[in-house]
């Protein structure tokens, strides 16, 4: 089988073979022909014909855009990859094969024009400022599998009005007023993205011809690093961070033998975040201030300032800071709206010093190029790393561990002099406010609650209703230390549907593969979460039949209702 694509316009078709780097580079004018050239007056294609497979590495260049026809990207094997710089667009007549996949490099564009991903396919962002559009026409259920999402990266949905979105379970779920998007709960990162936030807005573009477009816009943050001013310890003394060169000795600890060590940096980046208010704090991109003396006395020696998901190192392991905010000595600081950040890199991840307290080098994850280096560049390749295998320490956010720091810290702030704030008080109740919403909108609250029992009469003819309640995070409810930011509604176990001629058993919420809206947790048999707000079909229950629906709520509450201030002066701001 030969291996090559074949590229055509309306002023020909050409075969095009690798050179001999196995590489495809198709640009504006390839190869001194007029494939591409002036006077072509249609889009060019990208195809295969039925005996020839992508086998070979193509890029495409940036400036140049190429509709795809049954193009194959791969053998099967591995063998074969294409790197968007310029614009591509597929459809439903294209496939990525097993082990390939197509890349969005910096500033390229990738059309899903009635293409359907699946969790087989990769589809990779590689660089900052790459986009991924899903045509109109197109359902957002499409989104699949896409992977090395870093900040400036930006995913658009034609069609589709959203102004937030939902995480759960690795699973993000567009918004709407605060209510799940039915189709969209199929957006999937792999683990290799944790920390990544989006920013959601909704755009109307004019078509020209009298129409619009609504489109909604994903731009993609990931933060975890040091805020400017941060004093790494080097062999020479400390240095602010963004003074930092590759080459540069910093201070490592090894921690197995209580003896420090020096290791040279082989990488430095920088990046910049712009917090989202609307966002949970912990996933706003609000710094946290770490004040001085917090965690012992002259540690830190002064006001620390990192992002939320950056590591502090106690006892051997790694705890994110975010787990141990108690908003007096360690808090958000909302006085950022935006901010560059810094992070350094070792051969090896390791523990460094920063401001007098034991905290983490970089440990490339998936997201190194989301920062950009200034002075000496360095060409970092290799596989992402993982904690499980690569890290300088365990990754620790059992509450076991992580309570008992929290409540020690939290006990010490009396003894920090300056800077010390009075937490907020968190307002909690008990009332899940339980109801139920059909397809048309109609709300429809219970007509009998007996202890766990809740009964709702349904009208006939409604194809599902949605199981609506308050929702909380056990974060927000228990405390920083739990590590679940999960929303959590009501614990719904077994669910009847009660007619004057039957009474039917509902389970669909019980199933290994859940309907839009509930948590998939298989330690939980009998019972299933719901995030606050969750589909229930009803698969033709109540055709022709008005009846009762009962749930068995076997847990609920309690909930955030507001935080509010103390009233108490604060010491200083």
């Amino acid at each position: 089988m030969a291996n090559g694509i074949l590229l055509s316009t309306s002023s020909g078709s050409k075969i095009l073979s690798p050179d001999s780097d196995g590489q495809i580079v198709i640009s504006s004018t390839y190869s001194g022909s007029t494939i591409l050239g002036g006077g072509v007056s249609t889009d060019p294609i990208l195809g295969t014909t039925i005996d020839r497979t992508t086998t070979a590495n193509v890029v495409i260049d940036s400036g140049t855009s190429l509709t795809a026809t049954s193009l194959t990207v791969g053998d099967g094997a591995g063998n074969g990859k294409i790197t968007v710089n310029g614009s591509l667009t597929l459809d439903n007549s294209d496939k990525i094969s097993p082990n390939s996949h197509i890349v969005v490099g910096n500033g390229g564009t990738l059309i899903l024009g009635g293409y359907a991903t699946t969790t087989s396919d990769l589809i990779q962002f590689d660089g900052s400022g790459g986009t991924i559009e899903i045509a109109a026409g197109t359902t957002p259920s499409i989104i699949q599998y896409i992977t090395n999402i870093s900040e400036n990266d930006t995913i658009i949905i034609d069609g589709l009005k959203a102004d937030g979105y939902n995480y759960v379970d690795g699973v993000y779920t567009l918004t709407s007023n605060g209510t799940p998007i039915s189709g969209t709960s199929s957006f999937q990162l792999p683990d290799a993205n944790e920390g990544t936030t989006f920013t959601v807005s909704t755009i109307t573009v004019d078509n020209g011809n009298g129409t619009t477009t609504t489109k909604t816009v994903l731009n993609a943050q990931h933060v975890v690093c040091f805020l400017p001013g941060s004093m790494i310890r080097t062999a020479e003394g400390a240095v602010a961070v963004e003074n930092l060169q590759i080459g540069d000795s910093v201070v490592t600890f090894d921690w197995k033998t209580g003896e420090e060590t020096v290791r040279p940096v082989i990488w430095v980046g920088k990046a910049h975040a712009t917090v989202q208010p609307h966002l949970a704090d912990d996933e706003a991109a609000y710094p946290v201030r770490v004040l001085k003396n917090a965690i012992s006395e002259g540690v830190p020696y002064k006001d620390m300032l990192i992002t939320a998901e950056h590591c502090l190192f106690f006892d051997g392991k790694f705890v994110p800071v975010r787990m141990l905010v108690n908003g007096s000595s360690i808090f958000y600081d909302k006085s950022f709206t935006s901010y560059d950040y810094y992070h350094l890199e070792t051969a090896e991840h390791a523990v460094i010093v920063a401001d007098g307290m034991l905290t983490e080098s970089y440990l490339d994850t998936g997201n190194r190029r989301s920062f950009r280096q200034e002075g000496k560049v360095a060409s970092i390749g290799g596989r992402a790393k993982t904690w499980a295998a690569d890290a300088g320490a365990e990754l620790c956010v059992d509450r076991a561990f992580v309570e008992p720091l929290f409540r020690k810290l939290e006990a010490r702030k009396n003894s920090v002099a300056e800077g010390l704030r009075h937490a907020d008080v968190v307002e909690l109740t008990n009332d899940a406010d339980l109801h139920l919403v059909t397809e048309t909108g109609a709300v429809v609250r219970p007509v009998r609650h007996e202890g766990q029992r809740y009964s709702f009469m349904l009208p006939a003819n409604v194809s599902s209703v949605r199981i609506v309640s308050r929702a909380s995070r056990p974060a927000d409810v228990i405390g920083p230390f739990v590590d679940d930011r999960r929303q959590m509604g009501v614990a719904v176990g077994d669910i009847t549907f009660v007619t004057a001629a039957r009474q039917e058993n509902i389970v669909v919420h019980l199933a290994e593969t859940k309907p839009e809206g509930w948590h998939a947790d298989a330690s939980q048999a009998e019972a299933a979460w719901t995030a606050g707000n969750a589909v229930l079909p009803l698969s033709g229950l109540t055709d022709g039949n008005m009846g009762l629906l009962s749930l068995n709520v076997l847990a609920a509450g309690p909930y955030v209702v507001e935080a509010q201030k103390e009233d108490v002066q604060v010491l200083s701001a």
